[in-house]
């Protein structure tokens, strides 16, 4: 069994969550792995000697983020509950390349699963950015709702066309905020010329060109240095991308905008999983279903957390008027941009849940 130290990764949290009780990082991290049977950066240096079936499963998630605990429980109760007939190797922290070089080697069997932020799919299968239209969702009762409801199936079918199978439900990769070094960002006016990184993603960039700044698309494991260097002033991610990257390192202030909401998708390889039998297919998609719903319960749990945490670390947070936003994307026409290019059916479904878009 080898053993590595990956790179970080690409996730978000939300933060819209205020307590003030602070979890020790040990008992956090307790959190993070909990009941995992290895430790998540335990690499399998060769296939299980039964297995029938032996895949790969990447993420793009640094290491003490839920969502690499519960992916990696999930890939040994597979193995358990399936005897042995399919052993899926687990690759968090971009070990396999970046969130773009993952997308790559699903489509072409390099990589047979792939849990992945809808941002990201949204540059191979566009209806997935329809979750990030800016200022949309008010809550998590808004987000539940949409994903797991009409909406979710519109996307996931629509990812089952594009090459990809839709292996499982939505995971949270959470609500964003912006962050930014020199000063606060509280409205559109702060964002006028200000140079942002954002995913690779033609909606982040659309919503901060039309706030009037200037968006930089930046793969995450490339964020901390392009921040260091000035490359970019600011960024926007939630707060356990922030707590996780050390980006507190290289910004001072943090404003709760909860400006975009992204999921995790996971998907799979189409071939690779078409030639599963049909109880292996529903084992998989049952222990990854449990996944998701376990890592969405751990990121509540962290959003009570880590903004005291991060404020120890000397981030100064601010409160954005959410309206004065929402207007001036109305003015810029970024909703009837967006609500075109979607269609009439997805934009309904997404109004059906959090009401009518200006």
């Amino acid at each position: 069994m080898k053993q590595t130290t990956p790179p970080r990764g690409d996730f978000s949290s939300d933060s819209s969550s205020d307590a003030s009780s602070t979890l020790p990082s040990a008992k956090r991290r307790s959190l993070l792995t909990a009941a995992a049977t290895l430790p998540l950066f335990t690499v399998w240096s060769g296939p299980a000697r039964a297995a029938e079936f032996n895949y790969k499963l990447a993420t793009g998630q640094s290491l003490d983020q839920p969502i690499n605990a519960r992916l990696k429980q999930a890939t040994d109760r597979i193995r358990e509950a399936s005897a042995g007939r399919l052993d899926i190797r687990f690759f968090p922290a971009s070990q396999l390349g970046s969130d773009t070089d993952l997308l790559t080697q699903v489509r072409s069997g390099g990589v047979e699963f792939l849990n992945i932020a809808g941002s990201v799919i949204s540059t191979v299968v566009p209806l997935a950015a329809i979750t990030n239209v800016g200022f949309t969702y008010s809550d998590y009762q808004q987000v539940w709702s949409s994903v797991d409801g009409d909406l979710g199936k519109l996307i996931r079918a629509q990812i089952d066309k594009s090459g990809f199978v839709s292996v499982a439900k939505a995971g949270d990769n959470s609500f964003r905020q912006i962050s930014s070094a020199s000063k606060p960002i509280k409205t559109p006016a702060d964002l006028q010329g200000y140079r942002i990184r954002v995913p690779v993603s033609p909606m982040f960039t659309s919503l901060f060109k039309s706030l009037g700044a200037n968006p930089t698309s930046i793969n995450f494991n490339e964020l901390y240095t392009a921040l260091q260097t000035k490359l970019v002033d600011g960024q926007e991610n939630g707060l356990v991308a922030i707590d996780s990257g050390k980006l507190y390192e290289v910004q001072k202030y943090i404003t709760q905008t909860n400006h975009i909401w992204d999921p995790f998708w996971m998907l799979g390889n189409r071939r690779a999983f078409a030639a599963l039998p049909d109880d292996l297919k529903k084992i998989v998609q049952r222990e990854f279903d449990r996944a998701y719903m376990e890592q969405r319960g751990d990121v509540e749990q962290l959003n009570t957390t880590l903004k005291d945490q991060l404020i120890k670390k000397g981030i100064v947070f601010e409160t954005a008027n959410r309206d004065s936003f929402r207007k001036a994307l109305s003015d810029a026409g970024f909703y009837k941009e967006w609500r075109d290019k979607f269609g009439a059916a997805p934009w309904a479904a997404l109004e059906a849940v959090v009401g009518k878009m200006s």
